[in-house]
């Protein structure tokens, strides 16, 4: 089993830059491809990044393409997701996910979710 605790969401203004953080429990973390996800309020959840278990492969959602970063720690079983440039279509809670299968970019081959952490920007 793997358990993931998101940290680092907060309130900004557009534009500004958050730096997000997933802490993982278990030994076998570097087994995992790690994404993150987000869901705003009324709407579904929806892909935002994904790494490989290296940290050699990543893929991004078009809509944050060229503004976040992911990377990950596997010394420290951490993620992070670095977002610059926000934007208040960025809102949202974001929620870390591990799973098996290589830069899976939809909800169900994901086992295992953090709790999420909200992030709002305003304009």
């Amino acid at each position: 089993q793997v358990q993931l605790v998101e940290s680092g969401g907060g309130l900004v203004q557009a534009g500004g830059s958050l730096r997000l953080s997933c802490a993982a429990s278990g030994r076998t973390f570097s087994n995992y491809n790690m994404a993150w996800f987000r869901q705003a309020p009324g709407k579904v959840r929806e892909f935002v990044a994904v790494i490989t278990e290296s940290g050699g492969g990543t893929f991004y959602a078009g809509s944050v393409r060229g503004r976040f970063t992911i990377s990950r720690d596997n010394a420290k079983n951490t993620v992070d997701l670095q977002m610059n440039n926000l934007k208040p279509e960025d809102t949202a809670v974001y929620y870390c996910a591990a799973t098996t299968q290589m830069l899976a970019i939809t909800e169900r081959p994901y086992e295992y979710w953090g709790q999420g952490t909200q992030v709002t920007v305003s304009s």
